[in-house]
């Protein structure tokens, strides 16, 4: 590229007479003639050849015979294009300058001068600069900023090339060859950025750099901590290679170095080596934890192989993969297995374990299809895992008493009425009892309502025209197994299949115009596969049960109606001159009261003579002993007594209206005194005895703001009890008693507080509470978090957002602080006692902007003992963060000292140490 002057530059012009030259113009007409004359074309042949004329081409067609003169034919220079390129457009594209002082030309420099807030665009490159010259001779460009006794040296200039930003002092770019020396210069290469004293720009691409430094550091005035790059070359948005290399932290050099370097620059996630962890166990020796290598597959999928090895012959396995697709679907995959080995081969505490765990979570986009989705979320694997494991990823997930899995796919088909499906795989595991539930899988179909007698158009009035009626199908293949047969042929063995229809028909309607009134009759149909029969052993003296394989069925149904209502009480404190606080209360009753009729089928009962019995009299008998031969199916057996029973619920409801403390409010504020207080009881005039059930008792409210949520329930039994401490057909009242006697009760309350500083940022969620949820734990830190600081390759990247820094110290600490309190209490059997009695406390401060600590414990109460506690303590070093992790005592007893680097990028330039918990099996 070079410049011209440019058109609309001023320049002098002087001007003199004119006067005519007869002798030039006669030279001039004699030198055209000439050159006329010698002129050839470039097609004339070579001297001596001539044309054969006798030959006609073949496709030449006969003519008229009247005369035709024939056109002249055109002769194609056989030189197509011409081998003299053009010469160069002085100006390949359009020069656009700007300055807001002065725009300057010098005629004698051949110079173009920009003044303040100066700025060229031509093509792809950009320059903005507080002075900019423009030298056509040389075809130079030479950007610098402008001093004042003010500002200093401000309006640096901004190269900008082929999407390549670099902020130098000063640049000198030639626009001929597209070299460039550029001087104390920042260029931003991926998360970094590198400084140099003199840059050399050979092109577009590359770049050559000598006595620079890398940093991600935020402040590069005076950065942190830099790599410094004796000789590098740099390819922006790809690769930056370099010699001798080490690491600088505030200018102090450190004998962390590399004879030489390669650092990828990529705007796209791209593969690469995990470097692991090391450290010591007591009873493994030394490890490296969490090494391996990341797979970039694609845009929408990636894989992280992970493993672990200790020196004793232990080993760990861990694959993390994640998929996502815009407004379709995403979801991520893992799966974790160790092999631990305790001691040595031949000792007497030598053990050798294998556990394993597997999840999956995947969610469909709403948007993706309306009528059918998809989801699923498993967690399966060892009961004791999360107990075993030695890693640190799952120190959060320690205290999991139950993994739950489930994978459904559901279907609607339009119309009227409408069809539903649905197919579900779940799975239960208690990670105690080492018990496993498994439904496989189980099937749900349903036809919506039809209103056969109601009117198509306009609302249903009245008790026929609200009668309605669908259909349900549910259908289970159902597995009870253990952790020692699980994903063995043995745990289908007793598996349970059976299907389940239903037709409900109801109908609502006013009663007396506060009342709402309901009617059910309901149909069901049970099909199984396999049934039982029950038989004495005279000889064992033991009942045998046999399972009979084949298809059999039972039918079953009810009647059911119920009326309620809604009554609102007003108490109004408000009096004519006074403004009181407490406005008004409002209380809102729901009675309920409902009968329920259920017949006896006991014609699918059967009896079998059970032992021998010897009356009163010395009289022989055998005992008779009723049975059905569907019991143990999957949805029961049919009801054996008749059952006629009403049911009498009252919910309860108090708000209140108070004056609120924004003098500028003109309506008093309304809150809640009482979410809901729930009282319900039934009794069976069917019965023989104990007709009327226990009254059950549920409430629960929601205090300061909403932060505190309170819950609590009992069971008050108005029967006494005997000797024995069983139920007898007798009031407690009418046995000296209370009028209820409290049989059970529990109390829950959680409670939530922080600074309104913290509360700003509760938003924002934790990486280690996520890995909480996705293991089956709770959704916070009670109970402690993940504390895996190496291993961020899998996470988003970080809010690196911070607040500007004030000249005036006016600090407030932020600190947030959860509290969860349990008691329960039993009472059932004259015992009298708090069966648990807990609570459960976490929090978090941050004593400085850099600092914070954390902790998560609780106390039992009952048992007078701290559970399972964990201290965090994590200082933000601007580009670096250092993390420290103590479970300071139980058999758990670890910590783990962590300080890396932020930045992806060099993610491993860290340093960990650790100790883990020493595990028992």
């Amino acid at each position: 590229m070079t410049f011209q002057k440019p058109s609309h530059t001023s320049t002098k012009i002087h001007l003199k007479a004119l006067r005519t030259n007869n002798f030039k113009i006669l030279f001039a007409l004699s030198f055209t003639v000439f050159i006329n004359t010698l002129s050839f074309s470039q097609d004339i042949p070579k001297n001596g050849k001539t044309i054969n004329r006798s030959l006609k081409d073949g496709l030449i067609k006969k003519t008229d015979s009247l005369s035709v003169t024939a056109p002249s034919e055109k002769i194609q220079d056989t030189i197509i294009k011409d081998s003299i390129k053009p010469k160069k457009e002085l100006l390949e594209t359009i020069v656009k300058y700007h300055a807001k002082d002065y725009t300057r030309f010098s005629q004698k420099n051949q110079k173009l001068y920009l003044y303040n807030e100066a700025k060229i665009d031509y093509g792809d490159m950009n320059i903005t600069a507080g002075s900019i010259t423009i030298d056509y001779n040389k075809n130079t460009v030479y950007a610098i900023g402008i001093t004042d006794t003010v500002n200093g040296y401000t309006q640096k200039p901004v190269f900008t090339q082929a999407g390549n930003v670099v902020e130098p002092d000063s640049i000198i770019f030639n626009t001929e060859s597209q070299k460039a020396l550029i001087y104390n210069s920042k260029t931003e290469q991926g998360e970094g950025t590198v400084i140099s004293e003199t840059t050399k720009k050979e092109n577009d691409s590359v770049y050559f750099v000598k006595d620079a430094k890398y940093t991600t550091a935020n402040n590069l005035d005076d950065p942190e901590y830099y790599i410094k790059l004796r000789k590098a070359k740099i390819v922006p948005g790809k690769k930056i290679v370099t010699g001798l290399a080490n690491l600088f932290i505030y200018n102090v050099p450190t004998p962390l170095g590399l004879p030489f370097g390669f650092f990828p620059q990529s705007e796209k996630q791209t593969s690469g080596i995990i470097i692991p962890s090391f450290g010591e166990q007591n009873d493994r020796g030394y490890f490296l934890q969490n090494g391996g290598y990341y797979f970039a597959i694609s845009d929408y999928l990636d894989l992280a192989v992970l493993g672990d090895y200790y020196t004793n012959g232990s080993y760990g396995i861990r694959t993390e993969t994640t998929y996502s697709k815009r407004y379709r679907f995403r979801g991520n995959i893992g799966f974790r297995y160790e092999n631990l080995i305790t001691s040595e081969l031949g000792f007497p505490d030598y053990a050798k374990n294998t556990i394993y765990n597997f999840r999956w979570s995947h969610s469909q986009d709403s948007k993706a299809n309306p009528s059918s989705r998809f989801s699923a979320s498993v967690n399966l694997g060892s009961s004791t895992y999360f107990r075993q494991s030695v890693n640190q990823v799952n120190s959060g997930s320690f205290l999991n008493n139950t993994l739950a899995s489930s994978v459904s796919y559901s279907k609607s088909f339009q119309g009227e009425p409408q069809v539903n499906f649905s197919l579900t795989a779940t799975h239960s595991q208690n990670t105690n009892t080492e018990t496993i539930n498994m439904t496989l899988p189980t099937f749900q179909g349903s036809v919506s309502r039809m209103y056969p007698f109601g009117s198509k158009t306009g609302s249903k009035k009245g008790v026929i025209q609200n009668v309605n009626f669908q259909y349900n199908l549910r259908a289970e293949n159902r597995i009870q197994t253990t952790d020692s047969l699980f994903f063995k042929k043995e745990m289908f063995d007793d598996a349970k299949a059976g299907f389940q229809h239903s037709i409900p028909l109801t109908t609502n309607f006013k009663l007396f115009k506060y009342f709402s009134a309901s009617a059910s009759t309901s149909f069901n149909e049970v099909w199984t596969f396999k049934t039982i029969d029950k038989s004495f052993d005279t000889t064992s003296n033991e009942t045998i049960t046999t399972d009979i394989k084949g298809f059999d069925a039972f039918r079953t149904y009810n009647f059911s109606t119920s009326i309620g209502s809604t009554i609102y009480g007003m108490f109004n404190f408000e009096k004519e001159g006074e403004d009181k606080k407490i406005k008004a209360i409002r209380h809102i009753i729901r009675p309920s009261i409902s009968y329920n009729i259920n017949p006896a089928f006991d014609k699918y009962y059967d009896t079998y003579e059970g032992d021998e019995i010897v009356d009163a009299d010395g009289t022989t008998s055998r005992d008779l002993i009723e049975y059905s031969r569907f019991e143990g199916g999957i949805f029961g057996a049919p009801n054996k007594n008749f059952s006629s029973s009403m049911g009498i619920s009252v919910s309860n409801n108090l708000e209140a209206k108070i004056r609120d403390r924004d003098s500028t409010a003109t309506e008093p504020k309304k809150i809640i005194l009482l979410n809901n207080l729930n009282f319900s009881t039934s009794y069976n005039f069917a019965g023989d005895s104990l007709k009327w059930s226990p009254v059950r008792m549920s409430g629960g409210t929601q205090l300061f703001k909403n932060k505190m949520s309170v819950n609590f329930n009992a069971t008050l039994d108005p029967y006494a009890l005997d000797n024995n401490n069983r139920r007898i057909d007798k009031f407690n009242v009418d046995n000296g008693g209370s009028l209820f006697r409290l049989s059970s009760a529990s109390l829950n309350a959680s409670w939530t507080l922080a600074s309104k500083k913290a509360d700003d940022k509760s938003n924002k969620k934790d990486k280690g509470i996520t890995e909480n949820v996705r293991s089956g734990g709770r959704a916070d830190d009670l109970f402690g978090v993940s504390e895996d600081f190496a291993n961020q390759q899998l996470s988003k990247k970080e809010d690196t957002e911070s607040e500007s820094p004030s000249d005036l110290y006016n600090y407030k600490i932020p600190w947030n602080l959860r509290l969860a309190y349990a008691v329960n209490y039993s009472n059932s059997r004259r015992q009298n006692e708090i069966s648990s009695h807990s609570l459960m406390f976490s929090g978090d401060v941050e004593l400085s902007p850099k600092w914070s600590i954390g902790a998560s414990s609780g106390y039992d109460l009952k048992n007078a003992g701290f559970t399972y506690t964990q201290l965090r303590f994590e200082r933000d070093l601007l580009s670096w963060r250092m993390n420290f992790s103590w479970v300071p005592f139980s058999d758990r007893s670890s910590w783990n000292f962590f300080i890396g680097i932020k930045s992806s990028i060099l993610q491993d330039l860290k340093y960990e140490k650790r100790r883990q918990p020493d595990v028992q099996f």
